[in-house]
């Protein structure tokens, strides 16, 4: 059974930077693609960011590009989404979520495991 467990989320001011983590249990994820979701109130999840846990490649969200970084530790099955130059508008519900292949997709439907979510809230 997978699990993933995100944490990391808070109150911060425009400008200001968070770390999210995200820890994983349950398989061995160096086939997996692991990615990082967002979902404002009252609109639809979104794709910000992901990773090919084996083949390293990343890819993200045109609105976060520049400011967020994914990353992750294979060794400690964890990982990261260092969140820079935050703006109100990240201020979301984040979702670490996880998929049984290596190929890197943007598509919340593609994804197999998803964590309970952790807020991040950005002010003006």
């Amino acid at each position: 059974q997978v699990q993933l467990v995100e944490s990391g989320g808070g109150l911060v001011q425009a400008g200001g930077s968070l770390r999210l983590s995200c820890a994983a249990s349950g398989r061995t994820f160096s086939r997996y693609t692991m990615g990082w979701f967002r979902q404002a109130p009252g609109k639809e999840r979104d794709f910000v960011a992901a990773i090919s846990w084996g083949g390293g490649s990343t890819g993200y969200a045109d609105s976060v590009k520049g400011r967020f970084t994914i990353s992750g530790d294979n060794a400690k099955n964890m990982m990261y989404l260092q969140m820079n130059s935050l703006k109100p508008e990240d201020t979301a519900v984040y979702y670490c979520a996880a998929r049984a292949t290596r190929v890197l997709v943007t598509a919340k439907s593609a994804y197999d495991y998803w964590g309970q979510g952790t807020q991040v809230t950005v002010s003006s």
